[in-house]
């Protein structure tokens, strides 16, 4: 993705998507220990919102259920490096792994299936450049599953899935290393974002015709190594265009319909990856920390509609960023796709009311969504599960 190693230091993963009735309760007891695989934590107070967590463990090949107020409480085998994933209104989860887009009950914790990928993707590995699935969309009446297939030294793919059949039913050319996938709020067009051919993909859902359109606010100098390249999208839902944050110093917006960029200042002064919208318009863009020897901290940006904004500092290197079904608590993810990392959530209050609390959660934890608890009791833990319950949210003393 770049040329040089980012400093230790915050969507679209893949997308990000709030559901009503998928998850279940809490589970477990107060005091236990933090989840397999995290640093060394303490119990501390911090923000507990309502909803369980699901996030894609990149340096695993699992997800894990994170109750916000609790910490991590189960995991499922999903395959090697999942990346993005999206949830349905029928509570099934599509998490693109480095083996093939797996499905997973939500309610039940458990997986269903893993549906190979149509497209030689070469030897299934682990990292920043492995192959296999990154962005993954749904579309709006939940029928298909769009992936954006990275094939390294190529062009990428983008795969649509049956959801009922769960088969790979078309695929279409789209630029190299999709990042992110998005769909166009009438499910008309698949948009794939990608990173390294400083591009987006129009993918027409009827005929699978495509249409690039360069993204590139800083130029394309450099080629494979520049970092001057969009990572994720978000759609403006009031007039279709799409967002893309550029270095905490330039948004892009894409009119898909013309190809036209317009770009937009940004304030941050960071490498910026994920992105999501929260319900009232609000741009959540996620800084990494620096890239350039000039770049700030990581960061998350709060962006008003009217373009005003607000940049709330964060402890160490993030990735992706998902936000509560009432818009007020914002869940980054500290995967992050190039080396330094660590194994958390940084739960965020969009009012400024509190300070960022850190939750250990996950094994490098990418992608993310929040799936709305429903009220009755939960299905219980296994009592063999390697997963010990989290008593309250932590603060993690050791990032790495």
């Amino acid at each position: 993705m770049t040329v040089r190693r980012a400093a230790p230091v915050l969507a679209g993963l893949a997308a990000a998507v709030v559901l009503a009735g998928c998850a279940t309760g809490p589970t477990g007891t107060p005091g236990a220990a933090a989840a397999k695989g995290t640093p060394s934590v303490r119990a501390t107070s911090g923000i507990t919102p309502d909803g369980t967590l699901l996030v894609a463990d990149f340096g695993g090949d699992t997800v894990t259920f994170v109750d916000p107020e609790r910490g991590a409480f189960d995991r499922v085998e999903v395959g090697t490096a999942p990346y993005g994933l999206v949830v349905g209104a029928d509570c099934r989860a599509w998490v693109a792994t480095a083996e093939g887009v797996a499905v997973v009950d939500t309610r039940t914790r458990t997986r269903q299936a893993r549906i190979p990928y149509g497209t030689e993707t070469g030897p299934v590995t682990t990292g920043e450049y492995r192959g296999g699935g990154m962005g993954i969309a749904l579309a709006p009446d939940g029928r298909r599953v769009y992936v954006g297939v990275n094939v390294p030294d190529a062009s990428g793919v983008l795969e649509v899935i049956d959801t009922e059949t769960r088969e790979v039913t078309g695929a279409a050319r789209v630029g190299r290393r999709p990042f992110d996938v998005d769909v166009s709020p009438d499910g008309a067009e698949v948009y794939a974002t990608g990173h390294d051919s400083f591009d987006v993909t129009s993918v027409r859902t009827d005929t699978l015709r495509t249409r690039r359109m360069e993204v590139a606010p800083y130029g394309t100098a450099g080629g494979l190594g520049s970092w001057l390249k969009p990572h994720y999208a978000v759609v403006r839902p009031g007039d279709g265009k799409l967002l893309l944050p550029f270095e905490g110093e330039r948004l892009a917006v894409l009119d898909p319909r013309t190809g036209e960029v317009a770009v937009e200042r940004m304030t941050a002064n960071t490498h910026q990856h994920g992105a999501t919208m929260a319900p009232d318009g609000t741009l959540l863009v996620v800084g990494t920390g620096p890239i350039a020897s000039d770049d700030e901290d990581a960061s998350l940006t709060v962006r008003k509609p009217g373009g005003t904004e607000r940049v709330v500092e964060l402890d160490g290197p993030h990735e992706d960023v998902t936000v509560s079904q009432d818009g007020r608590t914002a869940y980054v993810t500290g995967g992050f796709t190039r080396d330094g990392y660590w194994n958390g959530i940084t739960v965020v209050d969009l009012a400024g009311a509190t300070p960022p609390v850190r939750l250990a959660a996950g094994e490098r934890p990418l992608g993310i969504v929040v799936l709305r608890r429903p009220d009755g009791p939960a299905p219980p833990v296994p009592p063999d599960s390697d997963i010990p319950h989290i008593g309250s949210p932590v603060w993690i003393t050791d990032p790495r």
